[in-house]
């Protein structure tokens, strides 16, 4: 949230961030969930939870944004251990802090070992310091090595903060997906990391800015509540929803006393070989900071939730409580659907079937335009959703989701895409044959690659993206289509007329 014009304060910058223009966590409203999860999972839970703590959560901010336009005492920079890595958050804290900050790093601090934090003046920045820290590659088979690694990063940026008399600092994503660091895991670890500092260090820090962008945003909505509860009721929901194994008293992750340097550049391990230690010992080490859905869902657990917990001693037994449990939930909303009035839903007229394709399979239409996100009772779009599908999912199905002329109040939330996606029952998923995303944008392919990866692989080679509205006549045939004009019309003036000459069999 950038300061208006005749809000700046006297010498403020037009593009400049001040932390009290930003909403603090204590102060947003929670999230809307469908799920229950004092009855879905009501035979385990978190030993642990983190109290509701208002003076901490008065501390939290989460933003996206650009986080060298924030005027805080220190900004963190993920970088590389030769402090010359390119990616949009480092590119643009060298391009606005101007020659001076290279010029300092070149000739005064030179390198940053993983793990650790290296402190360089802000230059022409609106934040008095830069704090550099070097984030691990993540290898699954040391995957615990890399865990303690990244919470080393944040208690490190954390501690330098603390002992320089800092009160305000904005922390950017230190994991990175280039360096195959899974998003969701690295989001547990830093605010667990916080929390912590907070309870046992932070009495001098004021304001900590988590700094993510649109992609990561999602599960740091869904993960804060967790960490950072801002009533009772969220409190207690974390209990079923945290990994069991929360860390030790500082977060980090419980591991054996070995110290293991994940490194960012092989050859800098060349200048630092007393550190070298054998891992073989290791690879048999894991915690659960990711034994929830994204690192453990495959095929048929695909209707696990995200956030998941610890095994079972009998983990069939488990997977056909959770089983029973899903279906009886999902049978109370069918039910529910077809005795309330949901015409409210169905008049918009953006889901329907439309014929069936080449194969005979019914075909679901969903126009994104005529989806009114920010406006409609998302109670009702789910239980009307249930209502068309159940009796065609019975049987093999595809869904043609018309992206065309979308804007930002049409897209759904993470947070709703997941609920949705986890109430819906397996057969949801299994006869589902094919998705294809008419009219893609960035948003869609981004959005896509996200819940694919991390939250649906079941689907991942089912989703298939179409520039056009001819590809789909390869798969089926033009008079099954009904679409709104305005699709057609758009397609035309993008595309031009018979520009794809399907190849059919």
């Amino acid at each position: 949230m950038r300061l208006k014009m005749n809000q700046e304060p006297l010498g403020v910058a037009p593009d400049i961030v001040l932390p009290q223009s930003l909403t603090r966590w204590d102060a947003t409203l929670p999230s809307q969930y469908l799920t229950d999860y004092s009855t879905v999972c009501e035979t385990k839970h978190a030993p642990y939870t983190f109290p509701c703590d208002h003076g901490i959560n008065n501390r939290i901010i989460l933003w996206t944004g650009d986080i060298s336009s924030l005027q805080v005492d220190a900004i963190v920079n993920s970088t590389n251990e030769s402090m010359t890595d390119s990616n949009p958050v480092s590119d643009r804290i060298y391009q606005r802090a101007g020659s001076g900050l290279k010029e300092e790093l070149t000739l005064d601090i030179r390198e940053c070992r993983t793990g650790e934090v290296k402190v360089s003046q802000g230059h022409a920045l609106p934040a008095r310091f830069i704090i550099h820290t070097v984030g691990p590659k993540y290898n699954i088979k040391y995957k615990s090595a890399s865990e303690n690694t990244l919470h080393t990063c944040y208690r490190n940026v954390l501690q330098k903060a603390t002992e320089m008399g800092l009160h305000s600092v904005a922390i950017t994503v230190i994991n990175s997906v280039k360096r195959n660091y899974p998003p969701d895991e690295g989001a547990h670890i830093a605010l667990r990391t916080v929390r912590r500092f907070f309870e046992n260090h932070g009495s001098s820090l004021d304001t900590v800015i988590f700094v993510v962008d649109k992609v990561d945003l999602g599960i740091y909505e869904v993960l804060l509540p967790l960490y950072f509860p801002r009533s009772k009721m969220e409190e207690e929901s974390a209990r079923y929803q945290l990994p069991s194994d929360i860390g030790g008293p500082d977060g980090e992750p419980i591991m054996p006393d070995r110290q293991i340097r994940i490194i960012d550049n092989p050859q800098h391990s060349l200048h630092h070989e007393e550190e070298s230690v054998d891992l073989s010992s290791q690879l048999e080490t894991s915690i659960n900071v990711g034994d929830h859905v994204f690192s453990q869902m495959q095929g048929d657990l695909d209707q696990q939730r995200l956030l998941g917990e610890r095994p079972y001693d009998d983990p069939l037994a488990d997977i056909m409580v959770k089983e029973i449990q899903h279906q009886e939930r999902y049978e109370r909303l069918l039910r529910r659907a077809k005795t309330e009035d949901l015409t409210e839903v169905s008049g918009i007229g953006c889901l329907y079937q439309s014929g069936v394709d080449r194969l005979g399979r019914p075909v679901v239409v969903f126009i994104g335009k005529w989806f009114p996100f920010n406006q409609i009772n998302l109670d009702k779009a789910l239980l009307y959703l249930i209502t068309l599908l159940d009796p065609i999912v019975k049987g093999d199905y595809v869904i043609a989701y018309f992206h065309t002329l979308t804007s930002s109040n049409n897209y759904p939330s993470f947070t709703w895409l997941k609920e949705v996606y986890n109430v819906l029952p397996y057969k949801y998923k299994k006869n589902l044959k094919a998705f294809y995303i008419i009219h893609p944008t960035f948003w869609t392919k981004m959005m896509t690659w996200w819940f694919t990866t991390f939250m649906a692989p079941a689907i991942k080679q089912k989703v298939n993206s179409l520039p056009g509205v001819e590809y789909l006549y390869a798969v089926m045939s033009p008079d099954q289509l009904e679409i709104p004009a305005f699709i057609t019309e758009h397609d035309m003036t993008i595309n031009g007329i018979r520009y794809f000459q399907p190849v059919t069999t």
